[in-house]
């Protein structure tokens, strides 16, 4: 089965991101679609770690090419960012349990790799224009805040300032987090999300984790005082 791709532009179309649907994680951005499309290709290696975490690296190596099934305008912040800000069209309504379970199945490997990622790589980080020259500390710090802090907010979910930063807060987050989702697709959850939908949540926070994962092991100095 080809992958079902989805192209969204920045509302002046000065970057344009590439990401797959069922897939949660896997996207990339870049000035033009065609440039998007072609990272997104060229990370598929880079993904197929969170599929065998999740249990899934036959069906992943058993996918097809990339397809574009829809093209949309997406935020004005796609054209800072080259980052998906909104639900595609097929991204609403509630799903069905064998989906969403699907999906937090591989919310939990990108979880998973990226403390991985966190455990094996240098306290110092590679400097560059991203981040402002972060540290693993800070990346890690920052990663964790937006989505324990921030994004779980759209599920109802309220917690004390960096309260997920210790391993038990991060345990009991993530713990909480997936039942908030279970409840907000079966209804449970009196308040719906303005301007997102479940499906993007999960896709974007799966995405995020993965791409300060990846940032990470792309600023990794493991070895290199040794070399």
């Amino acid at each position: 089965m080809p992958v079902r791709t989805v192209i969204e532009h920045g509302t002046k179309d000065k970057r344009s991101v590439a990401f797959s649907l069922d897939w949660p994680g896997w996207s990339r951005g870049a000035k033009t679609a065609e440039l998007a499309l072609e990272t997104l290709e060229s990370y598929r290696e880079r993904y197929r770690p969170i599929a065998t975490l999740a249990g899934m690296a036959r069906e992943f190596d058993a996918a097809g090419p990339l397809e574009v099934v829809e093209d949309r305008v997406g935020t004005g912040s796609t054209d800072f960012w080259g980052i998906s800000f909104s639900p595609s069209s097929t991204e609403h309504g509630p799903m069905s349990e064998a989906e969403l379970e699907r999906k937090i199945t591989i919310l939990r490997a990108c979880w998973t790799f990226f403390d991985g990622v966190a455990a094996r790589v240098s306290e110092e980080m590679r400097k560059g224009p991203r981040g402002g020259g972060r540290d693993r500390h800070r990346i890690v710090r920052h990663t964790i805040r937006t989505e324990s802090e921030d994004f779980a907010k759209q599920v109802g979910i309220r917690i004390p300032e960096e309260g997920a930063l210790s391993p038990d807060g991060l345990k009991q987050h993530r713990t909480t987090y997936i039942a908030a989702m279970r409840d907000y697709n079966a209804g449970k959850i009196e308040k719906p999300m303005r301007s997102w939908t479940l499906p993007f949540l999960i896709r974007h926070c799966a995405f995020h984790t993965l791409d300060h994962a990846w940032e990470m092991e792309d600023k990794d100095l493991t070895g290199e005082d040794r070399a």
